[in-house]
């Protein structure tokens, strides 16, 4: 029995406060770990520059050991809750994948902003070499995956 109940909307704003409180967090630890070198570009780990999926799956960006890893880890996370109550559904998975979309969206960009070494004014195409495809002001990725993301929170919902 639970002592707080909220709504459909409460459930709603409290899960997108949570992802972008998490994403917020997350951005901090990338920029301690990464530094000015996005992208994993000075950590010690295996790299795949050129591959066809790459272009496909990761917009043209190289697979690393680092995100190989941190991808995997983030999507544990974010689907621990089902574990912890032992139920699944495509609503509840909808939900994950919105969230996870959402997350990375706002991590990256977050990255930008509270990175000494870039901040809102350097966030353009040409400081920022490993997103490679934009349109209207901002990596094509963040379109894709936010319209994603809206498409699963509605369904989710």
């Amino acid at each position: 029995m639970s002592i707080v109940e909220l709504s459909r909307a409460g459930q709603f704003a409290a899960t997108v406060l949570a992802v972008l409180v998490a994403a917020y967090f997350f951005a901090r630890v990338e920029v301690e770990i990464e530094g000015e070198a996005g992208w994993a570009a000075n950590l010690p780990t295996w790299r795949i520059e050129e591959h066809p999926l790459l272009d496909l799956f990761w917009g043209g960006r190289p697979m690393t050991g680092y995100h190989a890893w941190m991808f995997s880890f983030i999507a544990l996370f974010f689907h621990f809750p089902l574990c912890f109550m032992g139920e699944w559904s495509l609503r509840l998975e909808a939900k994950i994948l919105a969230c996870v979309m959402l997350f990375w969206v706002v991590e990256d960009f977050l990255w930008f902003v509270i990175n000494p070494a870039f901040g809102v004014r350097r966030f353009k195409p040409h400081h920022i070499a490993w997103h490679k495809r934009w349109a209207f002001g901002a990596p094509v990725d963040y379109w894709v995956f936010g319209a994603f993301s809206v498409l699963l929170f509605w369904y989710g919902y």
